[in-house]
């Protein structure tokens, strides 16, 4: 198994240029790791909103709920 240490030690023989190359590569898998689990997330909460498990809202309380949820979660 490769440890992080192993893997910095690998990246940093490698030239510039791929180190950049690994840099984006990396970057662009992690945005697309990230927009599968919001698709996820997104899948599950449509399924429970039908299945009548997460009740309907205004959009007014949407937006409170939603900046209630961002103050609370500011210094995360």
């Amino acid at each position: 198994m490769i440890t992080f240490e192993n893997a910095l030690e690998i990246v940093s023989q490698l030239p510039r240029e791929q180190q950049e190359m690994l840099i984006e590569i990396v970057k662009k898998r992690m945005i697309e790791a990230r927009r599968q689990e919001i698709m996820a997330e997104c899948q599950e909460a449509l399924t429970e909103y039908r299945t009548g498990k997460l009740p309907g809202m205004s959009a007014t309380q949407a937006i409170a709920d939603l900046r209630h949820y961002l103050q609370d979660n500011k210094d995360e």
